[in-house]
């Protein structure tokens, strides 16, 4: 696979979708996200998924520049309407506005409908973290869960997520699709032409399965069983009912070339202004103690270390702000098509650069 640079990369992002005709504020939002998670190691979530939006925006299924709705019906409760808008641009500025609030209130609730895949949860914990606020996110999807005993897809995979500031640049960050895996990792399967690890899916007939593209005609399995099924009725209840959005199999997919009008998925967020409940210095000295005593704790056998959610995320980060974020043969190609498209040129990889 060839290695590409962050920034070459978030810039191809910005010139495709100015491209399309997104304005500069919502391109840099979503190019931003989508880089993002390649540098964290979601790949599934990353520039790959470029493609299906700009194919989305040209069937007009997705709104380019939406005319997002916002309504404060208490200090501490937002209601958004996302105007068909890209996931990532709308829940941007609603999290801006809903942390605004729970400055102010010492808490606030955004419940957000008419909004469509907004990449990786943690995105938006990650923005409140900066701001010294605890978050809890969710978001529903297209039908993805079969429920507990049943064979068929019936909630989407739902992830939850929380951020928690913890005084320096390494959050504690937890993002969890409420499957045993995000789809969005299958998807990533049949785009490479890979197996899946056995326990992931099931095909139509409730059958085990290893191929990916019968696991997208079939059901991701639930998180834990009876336990993930649970979760994610719950997220459905937040995010589709309680927002107004669709629920469950009223989802659009995004992937769906049969699919017509909007996706109208649910998002739902907690924010919490921290020094309204506590001390800030004495959360960052509690949690510390906390993260501190977790790691000391004795290993297992082949275990070097203890991690905390959000340090994993971190290093890779790093890492690959140092050695570049590699894109698979298909997925590189699908962007050079698209680059293509709105004449934008993609990006030499970092192994060719020092030859030209």
């Amino acid at each position: 696979m060839n290695t590409f640079n962050e920034s070459d990369l978030k810039l191809f992002c910005n010139r495709v979708l100015e491209g399309m005709g997104m304005n500069k504020e919502n391109s840099d939002i979503v190019a931003d996200s989508l880089i993002r998670a390649n540098l964290e190691g979601v790949d599934s979530h990353g520039i790959s998924r470029l493609p299906i939006y700009s194919k989305r925006f040209t069937d007009k299924r997705i709104n380019l520049n939406p005319d997002i709705s916002m309504e404060e019906s208490t200090p501490s409760v937002l209601l958004v309407d996302g105007d068909n808008g890209l996931g990532h641009v709308v829940t941007y500025h609603s999290i801006l506005k809903g942390m605004d609030m729970a400055k102010q209130s010492g808490i606030s609730a955004i419940a957000i409908k008419n909004s469509n895949h907004f990449g990786t949860a943690s995105y938006y914990c990650q923005l409140a973290c900066e701001q010294n606020l605890a978050c809890i996110g969710f978001t529903n999807s297209p039908s993805g869960i079969a429920p507990w005993g049943g064979k068929s897809a019936f909630f989407g995979t739902n992830p939850i997520a929380f951020g928690f500031p913890t005084g320096n640049d390494q959050p504690v960050i937890i993002d969890l699709s409420t499957s045993i895996v995000a789809r969005g990792k299958i998807i990533l399967a049949a785009k490479q032409g890979k197996d899946i690890p056995d326990g992931w899916a099931i095909d139509e007939k409730g059958h085990p399965t290893n191929d990916p593209e019968e696991a997208l005609r079939g059901a991701v399995l639930p998180l834990g069983g009876a336990k993930g099924s649970a979760l994610a009725l719950a997220v459905e209840i937040l995010t589709g009912i309680l927002s107004g959005a669709a629920f469950g199999p009223h989802v659009k997919n995004l992937y769906d070339e049969n699919e017509t009008g909007q996706a109208n998925v649910g998002h739902f967020f907690i924010l919490m202004d921290i020094e309204k409940f506590m001390n800030i210095n004495i959360f960052f000295e509690s949690i510390q103690n906390l993260l501190e005593e977790m790691k000391d704790l004795p290993k297992v056998p082949g275990t070097n270390e203890i991690r905390y959610p959000g340090e994993r995320r971190n290093r890779e980060r790093e890492l690959r702000l140092s050695e570049g974020i590699q894109l698979s043969p298909s997925v590189e190609e699908e962007l050079i098509e698209l680059g293509i498209k709105y004449n934008v040129k993609f990006p030499t990889p970092k192994s060719l650069e020092k030859t030209l």
